[in-house]
């Protein structure tokens, strides 16, 4: 009997294996969403479970969309990457936008589909259903190489440990990103050993530390620049880096702009942050900081100086996987962004006694731009009817005021009039135009913290885009009291706003209706969200704003349920 025991436990399929990998690399989460491919995947999962194997959760997530966006909010909130499981071709394909999101994002995931069985017939785990000859691609891979860091296919069960010793490597890996196993599954069927899966991972993550002569040579460029400015669009990294940078530009009195942030990077009310218009401090700027930027201005509206210096920093500071990227660089540091913004902090303190007039000029000429900056925000979220988007952002801001909350904006809640202090307080889509980001993503970061208070805001556009049914349910199911806000115009009002920047005076701009850019007659998005048991509330009188707010976070931390505040907006 021992022995047979002994020889069950030695041996177990491919399926059983690939989950007891994942766990010993410290994935928690596998969110999945099955198809005929997952035979050996969920045999496999029972499998290990009845052997007692110390596994990641599995999580049947109704839309691959969502699968992808909760992984990206996992990791915003834990640092940790996390594992994705989908259905061949169609299921990649639905979840081929969020990876787009994760690489642009810089979000390392362990990202897997089964692939249509190869043989017709003589082997366990081939073709059974005639859907299994309609799936099969040419390259399957090719839905998400443009996205991926690394892609392989599974050849052998024994290759588990290996490969996924190696993707996960390299997703975390400087620059971050999604990687990509197919499973073919009659290899998932096939038995391997269990020898050294629970082991500690045979592969690490590299890390890039900062060179020490491009620290001090950016460090020099900064300290000895008459009108300095710093650019962030990404973040600072982490706490550290958050203070590190907060601390730099406060010594040296050098402004902060967070041009298209989707990050934040440095506290709303710290005296250099000068909001997110470069105007006009690009323009006078000898010297410029870019942080992790990937357009860090537009060259059709701003236009540095010809003499300019410009240090990039950041984990890739070229940006490598896009193709036509031509800012200048003088100084490329890659690095983790807040080992970078340590190190460049601590070389440029002993420099402060000698720039001391120049820092003293700069410190009350940004004291008079900065209130005329605070002015402008503060009157671009007056009230109003129909309401602003600003004007809601700045009654979330009063609403969520010392709750230590995380805010999300997909084309919803605006930076500047949230009063924020913190690092990983607030993140905006990423820059690749894949709608339906913010809702799932929340999820993601609240599976991770279930104490606390995430907020995803978004246009009526994005929630439609979110496979809105599918997140309802998801956060019922699993218990995530997430509140979102939907900014309803009734309209892609980002495509407007594009159009009118090529044609200000054009036919479009004139016409009483621009095409293609209506979302009417707009559904009641709160009967959406009482279908899965949701609080719901229809806001579109100003003054009722701030008090649903409240109604909605106090329902939130009484019943643990997702709240829902529709705003209309002009």
């Amino acid at each position: 009997m021992l022995q047979n025991r002994s020889r069950e436990l030695s041996q177990m399929t491919a399926g059983a294996a690939l989950f007891t990998r994942l766990k010993a690399l410290g994935v928690d989460y596998v969110f999945c969403n099955s198809g005929t491919d997952f035979p050996p995947i969920i045999e496999g999962l029972a499998e290990a479970s009845a052997k007692d194997l110390d596994l990641p959760e599995a999580i049947v997530i109704p839309h691959e969309h969502a699968a992808m966006g909760m992984a990206h909010g996992y990791y915003f909130a834990t640092g940790k990457a996390q594992a994705v499981i989908l259905h061949t071709n169609v299921g990649l394909a639905n979840g081929s936008i969020g990876a787009i999101n994760a690489a642009v994002d810089q979000v390392p995931m362990l990202l897997m589909s089964g692939r249509t069985p190869v043989m017709e017939g003589g082997r366990f785990g081939a073709r059974t259903v005639p859907i299994g000859w309609g799936q099969e691609m040419r390259d399957q891979t090719a839905l998400v190489r443009e996205a991926c860091k690394w892609d392989y296919e599974l050849k052998f069960p024994e290759q588990i440990g290996p490969l996924l010793d190696r993707a996960h490597a390299i997703a975390n890996s400087l620059p971050k990103g999604p990687v990509y196993l197919s499973l073919p599954r009659e290899v998932l069927c096939e038995p391997t050993s269990s020898e050294g899966l629970s082991e500690p991972a045979t592969v690490q993550p590299t890390s890039v530390a900062p060179n020490p002569s491009s620290i001090a040579e950016a460090a020099k460029l900064l300290a000895s620049a008459q009108a300095p400015l710093i650019i962030a669009q990404r973040g600072a990294g982490s706490d550290a880096g958050f203070i590190a940078l907060a601390q730099l530009a406060e010594e040296w009195s050098i402004p902060v702009c967070q041009w298209w942030a989707v990050a934040t990077a440095i506290a709303s009310e710290h005296p250099c942050n000068v909001g997110a218009d470069p105007l006009p401090w690009i323009e006078e700027a000898d010297v410029i900081l870019v942080i992790d930027s990937l357009a860090p201005w537009s060259p059709d509206v701003h236009q540095p100086r010809k003499d300019v210096k410009v240090v990039h920093l950041g984990p890739d500071p070229l940006f490598t996987r896009t193709p036509v990227r031509t800012f200048r660089s003088d100084v490329s540091i890659g690095c983790a962004t807040a080992d970078g913004l340590i190190e460049l902090e601590e070389a440029m303190r002993p420099l402060l006694s000698r720039h001391v007039n120049a820092r003293m000029r700069r410190k009350e000429l940004l004291a008079s731009r900065v209130r005329e900056v605070r002015a402008k925000i503060e009157k671009s979220a007056a009230p109003s009817y129909p309401m602003s988007k600003a004007y809601v952002s700045k009654c979330l801001s009063d609403a969520i005021a010392g709750k230590g909350a995380s805010v999300l904006s997909e084309l919803g809640a605006p930076l500047a009039p949230i009063n924020l202090d913190r690092h990983n307080s607030w993140h905006q889509e990423p820059h690749a135009g894949g709608l339906g980001w913010s809702f799932p993503t929340a999820l993601g970061m609240q599976l991770a913290d279930r104490t606390k208070l995430i907020v995803a805001t978004m246009g009526d556009g994005s929630y439609m885009f979110s496979n809105p049914v599918v997140c309802h349910q998801i956060a019922e199911a699993l218990g995530l009291p997430i509140l979102v806000v939907i900014v309803n115009n009734s309209e892609w009002a980002a495509v407007r706003y594009s159009v009118l920047d090529l044609y200000p005076d054009g036919y479009a701009a004139k016409a009483n209706q621009m095409p293609l850019t209506s979302l009417q007659p707009s559904p009641d998005f709160t009967k959406v969200a009482q279908a899965s048991r949701a609080w719901t509330i229809k806001v579109d009188q100003p003054d009722k704003l701030s008090e649903a707010f409240t109604e909605a976070i106090r329902h939130i931390e009484t019943n643990r349920t997702l709240a829902l505040v529709e705003v209309t907006i002009g």
